[in-house]
């Protein structure tokens, strides 16, 4: 395992602050917008706070376009071509789309 995959692990398991492992007493709290790393309490989030803003709010970004630029799943029928929205699968979920006269 390379240095970085096992420091990356480490991260996993440990509060990014202080270091201390999840074990029974502790229980570690993901950060709420990357969910890369994990903390033991409140007040070592604070503390880690001026390390991980830039790298948490590029990360945040990210999964904020993934979601919003997630394509949907398309039919196997294709996109109208006037209108562009998918053609449905099940026939008798069916409209008659004005824009192209095709049953949607």
């Amino acid at each position: 395992m390379s240095a970085a995959v096992e420091s990356e692990s480490d991260t996993m398991l440990s509060c990014a602050s202080c270091g201390a492992a999840e074990v029974d007493d502790i229980k570690l709290k993901e950060c709420n917008g990357c969910h890369l790393v994990k903390y033991c309490s409140d007040e070592c989030q604070r503390d880690h706070k001026p390390q991980h803003k830039r790298a948490c709010k590029k990360r945040a970004a990210e999964l904020r376009d993934e979601i919003l630029f997630k394509q949907p799943e398309s039919s196997h029928f294709g996109d109208c071509p006037i209108c562009c929205l998918p053609l449905p699968i099940g026939l008798k979920k069916s409209v008659l789309m004005t824009c192209c006269s095709k049953y949607m």
